[in-house]
């Protein structure tokens, strides 16, 4: 589990690719205090196992599965990268509860500055966009983001300077993808009511969804 409060950027060393898999080398600074093989750490939002461990530099094999979910195959020698360890049971909650199982990918399609913030707008999916709600929380490349707006299409939020420095958001542009995690409470409330995409009203929820379903 993890807070999407990122501790730090850091660097793809090297990257080994198999035929459906990726091996990374990725190295850092302040992860690395305490870090053991087994543990781990949200590389841009991506839960990954530290294979192997080098002063200031971590091995973790990337499966087929994650390749093909996250933006992680994009990644080369000289990317950067957002850094998180899981969270530390002695840890102060920064953050939202961030699993590391992306969603799915979004793209940005507008960054706008104002005043000491900077606005971006992402386009995703609707299977991605139907748990995303007006001040609600998600995870973009594994930093904890309050949503400002939401459409049919995209949502936005707004990023202070600290956070766009201290993170690969500083390196975006329009047009690049990010790695998605909608926030676990929506989607495990939808599983346990039992509700599908098709049960839920294209114009939000009524009394008659609210009835249908015992509230």
């Amino acid at each position: 589990m993890f807070t999407g409060i990122i501790e730090e950027v850091g660097m793809i060393k090297e990257v080994k690719k198999g035929v459906n898999s990726y091996a990374l080398n990725i190295q850092g600074d302040i992860i690395f205090d305490n870090l053991r093989v087994g543990d781990s750490v949200a590389v841009n939002g991506v839960c990954l196992t530290v294979s192997n461990l080098l002063p200031k530099t971590f091995a973790a094999d990337i499966m087929h599965e994650t390749l093909n979910r996250s933006s992680l195959g994009s990644l080369k020698s000289g990317s950067f990268v957002n850094l998180e360890r899981a969270m530390s049971a002695m840890g102060r909650f920064g953050g939202h509860m961030v699993s590391g199982h992306i969603d799915g990918l979004g793209r940005i399609i507008s960054i706008k500055r104002d005043d000491n913030a900077i606005w971006y707008t992402i386009a995703a999916e609707e299977k991605i966009l139907r748990y995303i709600i007006e001040k609600g929380s998600i995870a973009v490349d594994g930093i904890s983001l309050t949503v400002a707006t939401v459409t049919s299409s995209d949502f936005s939020f707004s990023a202070i300077p600290h956070t766009v420095k201290a993170t690969i958001l500083t390196n975006k542009k329009v047009g690049s993808f990010v790695n998605l995690e909608n926030d676990l409470v929506g989607k495990y409330i939808e599983k346990f009511l039992g509700i599908s995409s098709a049960d839920t009203p294209s114009k939000g929820i009524t009394k008659e969804f609210l009835g249908k379903f015992g509230y």
